[in-house]
């Protein structure tokens, strides 16, 4: 049985960032043959192309951890109906110098949760453009804007009974989709 491991981008910074549970909760429906790392983004600079030559060290971290990744795995906010700078920072660091992007090629699904009513569409919208662009193939269906009601998480921080078989349907066409492009 094969091992992929799958680096988690966070697009939101909050303590209680409704993403960062909603990409707790959903590694738990994975099956036991992936594995799952939440990536720093909160310490990286602000990127600026005078930096490609002597990165940062959060910088080159963010890369080797997406290099050694067989598969991504994105949750994002929505900001202002697009994707938070934070996650935008992240992605341009480690798709820099031009031509060396650590993206491309790496399958990738996207999931957002936020308590409007479109449930991060915008901002997932905007984030596949950007992912189009750096050549990362990412599952189009079935696509899950969530929105954060009472209910969506049990007591313990799980994906609930009402929401489960939905989300459960999701990642197991992730695994998949990761299955089908990962080298």
């Amino acid at each position: 049985m094969s091992q992929y491991q799958i680096a988690v981008v966070v697009g939101s910074l909050r303590k209680d960032s409704f993403n960062r549970k909603l990409a707790n909760a959903m590694v738990k429906l994975a099956p036991p043959e992936f594995s799952f790392k939440q990536v720093q983004i909160s310490d990286l600079p602000l990127y600026n192309q005078d930096d490609d030559a002597n990165p940062a060290e959060s910088v080159k971290r963010l890369k080797a951890e997406i290099t050694a990744a067989q598969g991504l795995l994105f949750f994002t906010a929505e900001y202002n109906r697009s994707i938070p700078g934070v996650l935008k920072n992240a992605i341009d660091h480690a798709s820099r110098p031009y031509g060396q992007s650590v993206w491309a090629g790496k399958p990738a699904g996207v999931l957002g949760a936020s308590i409007g009513a479109i449930g991060t569409s915008m901002a997932q919208q905007h984030l596949r453009n950007v992912l189009a662009y750096l050549d990362v193939p990412t599952l189009g269906q079935p696509e899950a804007f969530i929105q954060v009601k009472d209910g969506l998480f049990d007591e313990v921080g799980n994906i609930s009974a009402d929401s489960k078989e939905f989300l459960q349907n999701w990642i197991n066409r992730y695994v998949a989709w990761v299955k089908k492009h990962a080298d």
